[in-house]
C-alpha cells in the first residue's frame, strides 16, 4: 500500500532532525516543518539555540501544542549538548534519552532517520495498527516495539515503522477508518470494523 515511505519531517541535518523530532509530539507534522521553517532560520545550530531566550523561540512555534515546553525543552537540551557535546548529537540510545525531551520513540525516530541505525520507533499510529494487525494485544509501546522487532528482520526496521505509521495516519485511522478498503479486513481485530 505504501511502497515509498519517508517521515514527512523537513530536516537537513541531525540538528534540525532533533529539533522537529521533539516538536512533534501531539503535533502535525505539517505544523512542524512551518515553525521549523522560521526557526532554523534563525537558529541554524545548537550553539545558535542555546543562546536564545524563551520569549524568542516560544515566538517561533507557539501555535504548536505544548508549545511552552517545548520550548524549555530545546533550549534546555542545545545547552547540554553545547556544554557536554560539542553541541553534536551522539548516535548512542542512552545518551539520547538523557537529554531534556526526548523520550524513548523520539530516540528511536533521530537514530533511525539520522543515523540509519536500526530501530522501531512506537508513536500513536503504529501502536494502533500493531494491536488492530494481531501483532499484540498491548498498550505498552515498549512490548509493541520488541514485538515487532521480532518479527521483522532488522535491515527492514526502519521502513516498517514508516509503512505503519502511514498505513495509521492515512488508512487506519483511529476514528473512521477506511475499513470497507481494507486488505487486512479479515484478521484485524478491530471491534468497530465495518463493510
Amino acid at each position: 500500500m505504501f511502497p515509498i515511505v519517508h517521515s514527512e519531517l523537513n530536516f537537513q541535518n541531525a540538528y534540525e532532525l532533533t529539533i522537529a523530532v521533539i516538536l512533534s509530539a501531539q503535533t502535525t507534522d505539517i505544523s512542524v516543518n512551518k515553525a521549523t521553517k522560521v526557526l532554523f532560520q534563525k537558529y541554524p545550530d545548537f550553539q545558535a539555540l542555546a543562546q536564545a531566550t524563551f520569549e524568542e523561540v516560544h515566538e517561533c512555534i507557539r501555535f504548536l501544542g505544548l508549545s511552552s515546553s517545548k520550548t524549555k525543552h530545546i533550549i534546555a537540551l542545545s545547552q547540554e549538548l553545547v556544554a557536554k557535546a560539542k553541541g553534536i548529537i551522539i548516535p548512542d540510545f542512552d545518551f539520547l534519552i538523557s537529554l531534556p525531551g526526548i523520550g524513548r520513540k523520539s530516540a528511536n525516530v533521530i537514530l533511525s532517520e539520522g543515523f540509519g541505525v536500526p530501530r522501531i520507533a512506537v508513536d500513536t499510529h503504529v501502536l494502533r495498527v500493531a494491536n488492530r494487525l494481531g501483532f499484540i494485544v498491548s498498550n505498552d509501546p515498549l512490548k509493541v516495539e520488541n514485538r515487532l522487532m521480532e518479527s521483522y528482520d532488522p535491515a527492514s526496521w526502519h521502513q516498517v515503522h514508516l509503512r505503519l505509521v502511514f498505513f495509521g495516519r492515512y488508512f487506519c485511522k483511529a476514528r473512521n477508518p477506511s475499513c470497507e478498503k481494507c486488505p487486512f479486513f479479515s484478521f484485524c481485530t478491530y471491534e468497530n470494523k465495518k463493510r
